[in-house]
């Protein structure tokens, strides 16, 4: 299946915590809801849970997921 990457903006107070979480096998239900909506915003369907792949080093601060999405369909 296709992954979609999401780029979340984010404080630095935040992203550390997801991050404090993600190496802890914890979740931040938040941000990974906060990215499922983005999937759908962007018009794909979520095949499954979003994954933690990081945070930028930028301003602002971004959280990363991949998100499973199916592929699209032609018709």
């Amino acid at each position: 299946m296709p992954l979609l990457r999401v780029q979340l903006e984010s404080d630095p107070a935040t992203a550390r915590r997801v991050l404090e979480m993600h190496q802890k096998n914890k979740v931040h239900h938040e941000s990974r809801d906060a990215a499922r909506a983005e999937v759908w915003r962007r018009g794909r369907t979520p095949a499954g849970e979003p994954f933690f792949v990081g945070v930028t080093n930028g301003k602002p601060v971004r959280l990363l997921y991949d998100v499973e999405v199916y592929p699209e369909v032609e018709s």
